[in-house]
């Protein structure tokens, strides 16, 4: 009887790292979802803000908008984008640019996917939209408590005035291209 449970618990998380679930393990369809290259790039060395002092945290904060996709932490997520203990119930975006925010992990593989198209469009749209990027393994309570992760990829889109807008799962460069123009730089 274990076994089984095993076999179909791993059976299940084979099928999650190709597809997108949920966290009740239920598989999301996603007609929209586009074959992207299997030559899965490594995440190339990103600018990583975690346990950062204060003086990394001003130099990447410098750095913003320079073509890379920055992974950060609830800490400097806090600090720079939006204080949701201080504002519970209304969101008060801290940017003077707009931001796009990938919530992932390490072991999705649809997140895999996900990953060289955000850097593309951190190069594109380089000094316009900042790039940031959020282990849910990592900042559970920021994915889940605060934004309520389900399902990843989770793409989170801040313009600078407004609320922000939350798209799941994985879809092909042009949709996120056209979210950004229409959503975020209009």
């Amino acid at each position: 009887m274990n076994n089984k449970i095993l076999t179909i618990a791993f059976a299940v998380f084979l099928f999650c790292g190709i597809t997108s679930c949920n966290n009740n393990n239920e598989v999301v369809d996603k007609s929209a979802a586009v074959e992207v290259s299997n030559d899965i790039q490594d995440e190339a060395d990103p600018t990583v803000l975690e346990g950062a002092s204060e003086t990394d945290v001003a130099v990447a904060k410098a750095n913003e908008g320079e073509g890379k996709v920055h992974k950060i932490n609830t800490e400097y997520f806090i600090a720079e984008i939006f204080d949701y203990k201080t504002n519970p119930t209304k969101w008060v975006y801290k940017g003077s640019k707009p931001a796009i925010i990938d919530f992932y992990a390490t072991w999705c593989g649809p997140c895999k996917k996900v990953a060289p198209i955000m850097d593309e469009l951190a190069e594109k749209y380089k000094g316009k939209v900042n790039f940031y990027k959020i282990d849910t393994d990592e900042e559970k309570e920021l994915a889940g408590s605060v934004f309520g992760i389900r399902s990843i990829p989770s793409i989170l889109y801040i313009p600078v005035d407004g609320q922000p807008m939350m798209s799941t799962g994985l879809y092909p460069k042009e949709e996120y291209i056209k979210q950004i123009e229409n959503s975020l730089l209009k």
